[in-house]
């Protein structure tokens, strides 16, 4: 069969897309099948609800093209601007808009009229970010038995369509905040579709003073064109939204486009087999560590027991989720010489060391940044004579690490030898008092191969690299290191946040970045009642939203009131009461998360670079990358890469998607991926426009965001 025979036969074979229920392309048969660019239009008045969607496509290293309506050299939204040919080829240039209502540019307007055009000849769907319930959109106004106003607090629901649709990966139910009973936090039309319309709703919320339920998001189709309606205003970091985004992007690609999004928790366990100092009540200070004045108070550590190793153990299980134990052996050896030779703890957590994840903390857990003078408070750097710096060694860091890792070998812990936490994040720079790394530490790190560092993601939030290590940024859970017991947790807590006219430091109204309590925290029913809601609604904001950086506690949350578990389990809970099976929360070790930020960062880079082309040819999707750049993507179950001889698996399940990184196969310079339905490899592969390396770049129109070219051509 020669070229132009084969192509028409593909033609004929993909005239109807695997996800296109709207004819794909008004033209004749033999016309070829058009290209569709994987990138999204999105245009923004400046709302949140935009914002929002961008911060989603943003996050997870999806490209799209921000055109704002507020700047008056914007380009105009036209044919031209929004498809062409090339290669004989029709080329739509996105592969979905997004409005931050039905029709932002006014009745009449010619740019509406070119997007409508556009949609209904490429089966472009649109997303309606927030927009009034209305017959245009297909529905009745929400005077006609709806409600407008406030959803705070409401529990809203995926219909049987929305869950064998786009937000399947959900339960069901759809919650919205209401973290303060003064503040309106969100505003909805819900209405009812309109009668005779083509309306499918995806979720609802129950109407105030009646039976039925009103809608918030549906699917409108009407004039052979598709419109997801979005009701209620949001913003990018709202419960409500982070459910939904993934199901807004999945609906408005078709379940195929670059980028992919995953909820990922993983929670780090420091100072396992240590100790640590306790907070005193009454002198509102930790003796034994550096914010008591020296010879003020008697330590009293707090470390676990074997009966806490027991129910952590257990509690892992039950829970099926892994912690990672960072452990100082120094601290099982100590405890063993001032007790006989005897360490039940020690016994307990290597008895059940399969149970856990385990990552190198330092032998003795000693601060590994310059000298530390604790003859005031707060603590300074020591001084040499000269007047520099007085750093710890190399030595004594590389001996540090080596220790531990000898420890944990001889106790038959699985080490993955490359990772590292330093004992509070020493040796990286420590503001006020370090503002520079210490300068041993680089080499310390590559005489021991560590090649995962974490670092404390409230000082530094990006991952860079300190000799040959790369940080991995990890979130401090506001679950005290001092305390072992609730009241004590309680009394620091209310130390900190509340104001010297209540009681407490006054540190909340000195600092910028600390907000004051209204008023002290029970003792009796703060903790139930305040944090741990506090620090779960925290802790799940990062899980659902695509950040892989995990959280870190320490083993005195797990000894005596156990008070981390409270926080763990609501977490959890929370979670799994959301999401579907399908989803599951994503608990990788930290090399694998520093793996994953790096990753990300480069196609990230790439994106913004515009050095990333993207299309889909009927049932195949062709992308090209930088060498060394893995592709990002997510793709219907059934999607296979394109090899040399025949096809590989792509990706992994997640969400009811496949998903995940791929470089091109051997011999290949370019990724090549068949969506289920095609059954000829070799046809699909013809189909693929060639493509330059790298993509040629165009200058950048006014008021245009680039993230991925939107005028290259072949």
């Amino acid at each position: 069969m020669n070229r132009k025979l084969r192509r028409a036969a593909l033609a004929l074979s993909t005239a109807s897309l695997a996800l296109a229920t709207v004819t794909p392309f008004e033209a004749a048969a033999a016309d070829p099948v058009p290209r569709i660019d994987l990138k999204i239009l999105v245009v923004s008045d400046g709302g949140p609800a935009t914002a929002a969607i961008a911060a989603e496509l943003d996050g997870a290293g999806t490209p799209y093209t921000l055109v704002d309506l507020n700047r008056a050299d914007r380009p105009a939204i036209n044919a031209a601007f929004l498809s062409d040919t090339v290669s004989g080829r029709p080329r739509a240039k996105f592969q979905a808009v997004v409005l931050p209502n039905d029709n932002p540019f006014g009745e009449g307007s010619a740019e509406m009229a070119a997007l409508a055009t556009y949609e209904k000849k490429f089966a472009i769907p649109q997303v309606d970010a927030y927009t009034y319930a209305r017959p245009e959109v297909g529905l009745d106004y929400p005077a006609n038995g709806g409600y407008t106003g406030s959803l705070d607090g409401a529990k809203a629901q995926v219909t049987a369509a929305g869950k064998a649709g786009p937000f399947g990966y959900l339960d069901g139910a759809v919650p919205f905040e209401d973290n303060s009973p003064t503040v309106g936090e969100s505003y909805a039309f819900a209405a009812k579709p309109l009668a005779g319309a083509d309306f499918t709703s995806y979720v609802e919320v129950p109407l105030p003073q009646s039976q039925e339920r009103g809608t918030i998001v549906g699917e409108y189709r009407h004039d052979g064109r598709r419109q997801l309606v979005v009701t209620f205003v949001y913003n990018q970091h709202q419960q409500q939204y982070r459910l939904l985004a993934r199901g807004i992007v999945g609906w408005m690609t078709q379940g195929v486009h670059l980028g992919m999004d995953r909820n990922y928790f993983a929670v780090h366990v420091d100072d396992v087999f240590g100790a640590d100092d306790r907070w005193d009540t009454v002198l509102n200070c930790t003796p034994g560590d550096v914010d008591c004045q020296p010879g003020q108070g008697e330590p009293r550590p707090i470390r676990m027991t074997a009966d806490d190793a027991k129910y952590a153990a257990q509690w892992s299980t039950e829970r099926k989720f892994t912690l990672d134990m960072v452990y100082n052996g120094g601290g099982s050896v100590r405890h063993k010489a001032e007790n006989g030779g005897s360490d039940p703890l020690g016994q307990q957590l290597i008895a059940d060391k399969a149970r856990y994840r385990w990552v190198n903390h330092t032998y003795d857990h000693p601060y590994l940044g310059c000298v530390q003078d604790t003859s005031v408070v707060p603590w300074v750097c020591a001084k040499n004579t000269d007047g520099s710096t007085k750093w710890v060694t190399r030595a004594v860091i590389a001996a540090q690490i080596r220790d531990n890792r000898t420890w944990g070998v001889n106790s038959g812990l699985p080490l993955q030898n490359d990772e590292l936490v330093t004992g509070e994040h020493s040796g990286l720079k420590t503001l006020p008092q370090q503002p520079t790394d210490n300068p041993n530490l680089a080499g310390a790190l590559s005489d021991t191969g560590i090649r995962s560092l974490a670092s404390d993601n409230s000082r530094e939030s990006k991952q860079r690299a300190v000799g040959p290590a790369l940080t991995v940024p990890r979130y401090p859970m506001n679950v005290f290191y001092n305390a072992g017991r609730t009241a004590e947790q309680i009394d620091e807590y209310n130390w900190i946040y509340t104001r010297k006219a209540d009681g407490g430091s006054g540190i909340c109204e000195t600092a910028t970045n600390t907000t004051c309590l209204d008023a002290p925290l029970d003792p009796a029913t703060g903790y139930t009642d305040y944090i741990v809601p506090l620090e779960t609604r925290i802790a799940l904001s990062h899980a659902l939203a695509n950040d892989p950086r995990p959280h870190f506690i320490h083993q005195s949350n797990l000894a005596e009131d156990r008070i981390a578990y409270p926080v763990l389990n609501a977490i959890i809970a929370a979670y799994e009461g959301l999401y579907a099976d399908s989803t599951p929360l994503v608990n990788l070790r930290q090399r694998d998360i520093g793996a994953e930020l790096t990753e990300r960062a480069a196609w990230d880079a790439a994106v913004a670079a515009g050095r990333v082309t993207a299309y889909r040819i009927g049932d195949t999707v062709t992308v090209q990358a930088p060498a060394g750049v893995k592709t990002t993507a997510t793709m219907p179950a059934g999607t296979r890469q394109n090899v040399l001889l025949g096809t590989a698996p792509f990706g992994t399940a997640y969400a009811g998607s496949l998903s995940g990184r791929v470089s091109p196969a051997p011999l290949q310079t370019q990724v090549t991926l068949t969506l289920p339905g095609t059954q000829t490899t070799a046809l699909t592969t013809e189909a693929a426009e060639p493509v330059a390396e790298p993509a040629r770049e165009l200058p950048t129109p006014k008021g245009v965001r680039r993230h991925v070219p939107y005028g290259v051509t072949d």
